[in-house]
């Protein structure tokens, strides 16, 4: 299961489209056995929760704990086409600290309206008194169907909003209400890859397509915040010891030392230590600071 992680950061390009837009697109990051064999374990996943009744009303699927519910997803965690742009942005001392996969087939009728524009990061942007609010997390979205077209399940974004504490909506969720001024479907290819700020403001479309969405989340934060996944017992897990260490610290499985999580002491820290084999530290960049 394990992964090389990329030996190469962000671009001075991509960092700046990432902070102007608050999202950049990873064009073919996955190839076709990749998209084949982790839209297959979405598959299989699908098939248990069916079986079990635990789809939705309409036949879709929102599955979190993504590695612990699905573990051949794990190279996904620090793959080599990705993972850059999250040590790149956020350093070393990171985990996941969200993560789900999903699978929505088409919808058969048109489904009653519900504005479900938010940023991530919930009881975080009601507490946190900054403006704008700080980052705290980013997030992978790895695309395993084609939503090269509108319409069929995409991630709607507004670029430049995560500068922005607040977006106008409608009085009642459930009210008929238009997308935001600026909003746009991110059109992908099945291998692509949506690398975004927790703080953006976005949105699913609609699948009205003939076409099955199948995508994958995960959310990288420092290890000081606490993790929403499922990870209890992992290094019991029969795969535990198939992971890379850093694979393994992204899992939140390297210790259960408060101080720890805080990076009192980076040379504990997996990734810290793949970066400095590498010299990849950068004095210029705070997050990547030896």
């Amino acid at each position: 299961m394990s992964t090389p992680t990329q030996t190469l950061g962000m671009t001075k390009e991509q960092r700046e489209d990432f902070e102007r837009d608050g999202f950049i697109m990873l064009k073919g990051a996955l190839n076709a056995e990749e998209v084949a064999t982790y839209a297959a374990g979405i598959d299989r996943v699908y098939e248990e929760e069916k079986a079990a009744g635990q789809l939705s009303p309409q036949g879709s699927m929102h599955k979190l704990s993504a590695v612990t519910s699905c573990p051949e997803l794990a190279p996904l965690l620090n793959h080599p086409k990705t993972f850059p742009m999250v040590w790149s942005m956020i350093g070393w001392n990171v985990h996941v600290y969200h993560s789900h996969l999903d699978k929505h087939p088409p919808i058969p009728g048109r489904r009653p309206p519900r504005f479900e524009w938010h940023q991530d990061g919930g009881r975080q942007n009601r507490e946190l008194e900054t403006d704008p609010r700080p980052r705290l997390s980013v997030k992978l979205a790895y695309w395993l169907s084609d939503v090269s077209e509108p319409g069929r399940g995409n991630l709607k974004v507004i670029p430049g909003s995560h500068k922005a504490n607040w977006i106008d909506g409608p009085p009642k969720r459930d009210m008929e209400w238009p997308d935001p001024p600026g909003a746009i479907e991110v059109t992908a290819d099945a291998g692509d890859v949506i690398f975004f700020d927790r703080r953006i403001w976005h949105a699913r479309s609609d699948n009205y397509s003939d076409v099955t969405r199948k995508v994958v989340f995960f959310g990288y934060t420092p290890r000081w915040i606490t993790v929403r996944d499922e990870v209890k017992d992992l290094p019991n897990q029969p795969w535990w010891n198939d992971l890379d260490p850093v694979q393994q610290q992204l899992l939140d499985g390297i210790s259960d030392n408060g101080d720890h999580h805080w990076g009192h002491w980076p040379k504990d820290v997996p990734l810290y230590n793949w970066l400095a084999e590498r010299d990849l530290f950068d004095a210029d960049n705070p997050p990547l600071k030896a």
